[in-house]
């Protein structure tokens, strides 16, 4: 049995949260404040976090931060009553992996979460298909009609990453979080430095892009099917 970390202060939205996700079949731990929710989070390392940022002792940005810096990579989902650009970049530029903004659907919510639950039982071994491009996590490799496109380390985990997370926005911090490493001193420019690699190895046009789209002020998105298919 899965189980989900749901950290919030709001009473009547815990009993909820912990009623859905219990009918979904998981087993459910509660957290009201910051410092209780980081407590359990390191010590039952659940498979999920929903995570409230607007949290008594310690926010959920914060709490965001020192998981990632306990090298935790489970699911983390933020609940904000914010709406601006600038509280969703914050939040995904700290580890966050997905958010939702107050008032939320329910069935969106546990359709998000269970989504996330699914990659994660997924076997370590798979192969990702887009165009007429093949990629194998067993053999590392890459091929484009049976003929094989060599790849650096970077290259090879920058587009695993974003076959993981398609069509979804991908901030540049992110990915120099999840493909470079959260202690790696670089710059966000060498993720466009990548990303301009992997496109001349994988784009019929890298100035016009199929798959690798730029997302201005934020960062990247993968479309693994190009525009109009």
């Amino acid at each position: 049995m899965e189980t989900v970390l749901i950290i919030e202060d709001d009473a009547a939205m815990l009993r909820g949260l912990k009623d859905n996700f219990t009918r979904q079949g998981y087993n459910v731990l509660l957290a009201a404040d910051g410092e209780k929710g980081l407590e359990i989070a390191i010590d039952a390392r659940p498979d999920l976090i929903i995570l409230d940022i607007m949290l008594p002792k310690i926010n959920g940005y914060e709490i965001c931060r020192l998981i990632r810096r306990e090298k935790l990579d489970m699911p983390i989902m933020m609940l904000t009553a914010k709406g601006e650009e600038s509280d969703v970049v914050l939040g995904l530029n700290l580890g966050a992996d997905d958010y939702v903004t107050k008032p939320f659907s329910i069935k969106e919510l546990l359709a998000r979460a269970n989504a996330f639950l699914r990659r994660k039982r997924q076997p370590e071994t798979t192969v990702y298909t887009f165009g007429d491009y093949v990629l194998d996590t067993t053999s590392c490799s890459l091929t484009r009609q049976g003929k094989p496109i060599k790849l650096t380390p970077k290259e090879y985990r920058l587009l695993c990453h974003f076959l993981e997370n398609p069509g979804r926005v991908l901030t540049r911090d992110s990915l120099l979080n999840q493909v470079w490493g959260y202690n790696y001193f670089v710059t966000p420019r060498s993720v466009d430095r990548c990303v301009t690699t992997l496109r001349n190895k994988i784009e019929k046009s890298p100035q016009s892009p199929h798959y690798i789209h730029t997302v201005r002020e934020f960062g990247y998105k993968f479309e693994s099917e190009p525009a109009g298919q």
